[in-house]
């Protein structure tokens, strides 16, 4: 039996995240700051499922998310680091803040715990790890500098690890979504929505179901001969 720690996992990506490998029959730890949302997790699961609170920009939290982890159920073996924010604004107006919190959660807070979580894929010598990254980062989107510079980081620190740890069967991938329906899009407008669903060669958003298979597909025995890559899951938006 696997062991996953997934990161972001209150929202809606992450709720559908947790959902596959839990049905699938891993063992499961979720991280959140969403102290309600994670008990609705536990008391929803149960068995095999551990909610841990985590401000992921703090170190100290960091170190004790991966304690309590590893106390929960041994190691991990599959890490999908999910979470992320935005804060946008025109580059022009951005400032320092916004541009360091999102750096900080999106693209610090990755590093830190794939550097600590990694080890130990590499003493059993088989890994999987899956960063989220977004459409944004081909794109570049107006208005998120912060957010498509933490999302085209990822990618490119996706591929350098994974370069460093094949040889040890450890896989590091990365998924990036297009438009896909969450909370965020119930504030969009209308006119606006289904002019994005226009662009869209399938013509229609996604949901949060059709990342979170790609995730688990990435994190399985089957997908052993993929590591370094983008899987960009967005209806054909990007090609």
């Amino acid at each position: 039996m696997k062991n996953v720690l997934i990161t972001g996992a209150t929202g809606g990506i992450g709720q559908s995240l947790v959902k596959v490998f839990h049905v699938n029959g891993y063992n499961v730890c979720a991280t959140g700051t969403n102290v309600e949302k994670l008990s609705f997790l536990e008391k929803k699961y149960e068995a095999r499922f551990k909610g841990i609170q985590c401000d992921l920009s703090d170190d100290d939290q960091l170190k004790k998310l991966a304690e309590e982890s590893n106390k929960y159920y041994g190691s991990t073996n599959i890490l999908i680091n999910n979470a992320g924010i935005t804060k946008d604004n025109l580059f022009l107006r951005m400032k320092d803040d916004e541009w360091n919190d999102v750096i900080n959660i999106n693209l610090n807070s990755n590093y830190k715990l794939t550097k600590i979580v990694i080890k130990d894929m590499i003493k059993s010598k088989w890994g999987r790890i899956v960063n989220i990254s977004s459409d944004a980062a081909k794109i570049g989107n107006p208005g998120q500098s912060n957010y498509v510079a933490s999302k085209s980081a990822i990618e490119g620190l996706t591929r350098t690890i994974a370069n460093e740890v094949a040889s040890r069967g450890i896989t590091v991938n990365c998924v990036a979504p297009g438009f896909i329906k969450t909370e965020i899009l119930d504030s969009v407008d209308k006119k606006k929505l289904s002019a994005m669903e226009e662009k869209i060669p399938l013509g229609r958003i996604g949901n949060v179901d059709e990342i979170a298979s790609v995730v688990y597909f990435l994190s399985s025995e089957e997908s052993s001969y993929i590591t370094g890559q983008v899987l960009h899951v967005n209806g054909g938006l990007t090609m």
